[in-house]
């Protein structure tokens, strides 16, 4: 049996598991307080500290480090690539410790700490399908001006993990099959799946689509610009209005999606209202990727926290089960799928080149 070890850095957090094949033998959340993060200057800085308590952990609960055939981190803010198995080379070290392609972000600790570890004692160093996976149709790329092209940055771990696993209970291939997947928690992606490629997505993190818990979504282009430079607010202060500020937190004051359900239930209008905004905007995207298929979908797939909402999905179950049959996977497995990956590359599956 392969042992695979899975680390996935948070802001305040570590998680770790460690699978014998698909078989998950330890699931550990190593919090790491204020004042610890505090001594690093950059989060590029922390990966000793992590590194560290990871293999203290991990030897704590009596599993030898010498042991795994793999270890895969949670891929980070990389380069624009398709979606797969990467092996952790120098290049990617590179982008990933120097935050060549965003402002700076913990996950970009999972490959650095997965390849200082692997290196150690000579097993493969992995990331999979990391937030930055591009696969965009040539025609979903184009915006309305040059300078301004649409981006792909969305939740594609979990878009790929579901939708492999809905095609191996139909007895199908990812990539036979035509899905529009809808992950929904503190940001909102909606991706056209066509045949093993998400050919067309919304830009989940501070772009447009849907606005979610605590993402603004798309906003009236002409009102931004003239919000961005009246004055009232600095550019972080923008920003956060669209990232961590924006959503039900803007209009509610909360971005725990249970919380809103309680305030619906206690007869809260204003809150009924919002939720309701919240499907309808939803509903509209997945009717723009069922469109944007091309073809017809075999199935519409709600994944992610607020998959277990039973309003939000009785709603879009309501308006888009006309179309397309809706499945519903509540939740996100983010170790489990990644440990897959793992395991299919070393089962055979070609590791991709970064």
């Amino acid at each position: 049996m392969n042992k695979i070890l899975v680390i996935n850095p948070g802001s305040t957090s570590t998680k770790i598991a460690v699978y014998q094949d698909e078989q998950q033998i330890l699931l550990e959340v190593i919090r790491h307080s204020a004042e610890e993060i505090g001594r690093y200057e950059k989060i590029a800085d922390q990966y000793e500290f992590r590194k560290d308590l990871i293999i203290s952990k991990v030897q704590e609960k009596g599993i030898e480090t010498n042991d795994f055939d793999a270890i895969i981190g949670r891929g980070g803010m990389v380069r624009p690539l398709e979606s797969g198995v990467y092996a952790v080379n120098q290049a990617m070290l590179d982008d990933l410790r120097n935050c060549r392609y965003s402002a700076e972000h913990a996950s970009n600790l999972g490959g650095v700490i997965a390849y200082e570890m692997a290196n150690a004692i000579g097993c493969p160093a992995y990331i999979a399908d990391p937030v930055a996976v591009d696969e965009l149709s040539d025609l979903a790329r184009i915006s309305g001006h040059p300078e301004l092209p649409r981006r792909s940055i969305f939740h594609a771990l979990n878009h790929k993990a579901v939708g492999r696993r809905y095609a191996k209970e139909v007895g199908k291939k990812y990539e036979e099959l035509n899905l529009v997947i809808v992950h929904m928690g503190g940001g909102v992606s909606v991706g056209a799946h066509k045949q093993g490629k998400v050919v067309d997505v919304n830009q989940a993190l501070d772009g447009w689509g849907p606005f979610s818990p605590e993402r603004a979504g798309t906003l009236p282009a002409g009102d931004l610009v003239k919000l961005c430079f009246s004055g009232k607010y600095t550019e972080a202060e923008v920003k956060k209005m669209l990232v961590g500020k924006g959503g039900f937190f803007a209009h509610l004051g909360t971005t725990d999606a249970r919380e809103v359900d309680n305030m619906v239930e206690a007869g809260d209008k204003k809150a009924a209202l919002i939720l309701d905004a919240f499907s309808y905007a939803i509903t509209k995207e997945i009717g723009a990727m069922l469109l944007a298929m091309q073809d017809k979908t075999d199935a519409v797939i709600l994944t992610g926290g607020i998959a277990y909402d039973p309003f939000v999905v009785e709603y879009l179950k309501k308006y888009v089960s006309p179309f397309a049959p809706v499945i519903v996977y509540p939740g996100e497995d983010e170790m489990g799928a990644l440990a897959g990956c793992a395991l299919r590359a070393l089962n055979g599956e070609p590791v991709k080149t970064y």
